[in-house]
């Protein structure tokens, strides 16, 4: 079965998706997403990971809810899914 999840383009990122706000992309974790979203779009993925993980400074959202798994956040069919800002507490 192919999970397509709907991917939220940072704005910032939106010059690597050829100006696209969103796009469909297939995977079962946030690491598979982002995998394939830099197949589809050639050096996205060194905006969004450092080291295995999330960027430092971006949040990843699935489903409205900020996940502390990071890149291993599991992925289910229709998704949605967005790279914020991280917001730091203080």
């Amino acid at each position: 079965m192919n999970t397509l999840a709907e991917v939220w383009i940072p704005t910032r990122l939106q010059t690597k998706t050829d100006g696209q706000k969103q796009v469909q992309v297939e995977g079962t974790t946030v690491r598979q997403i982002i995998a394939n979203l830099d197949s589809q779009y050639p050096g996205i993925e060194e905006h969004l990971c450092r080291d295995g993980d999330i960027a430092p400074g971006l949040a990843v959202i699935v489903d409205g809810d900020a996940s502390p798994l990071g890149v291993l956040t599991r992925v289910q069919e229709n998704s949605e899914i967005h790279f914020l800002p991280s917001i730091e507490g203080g």
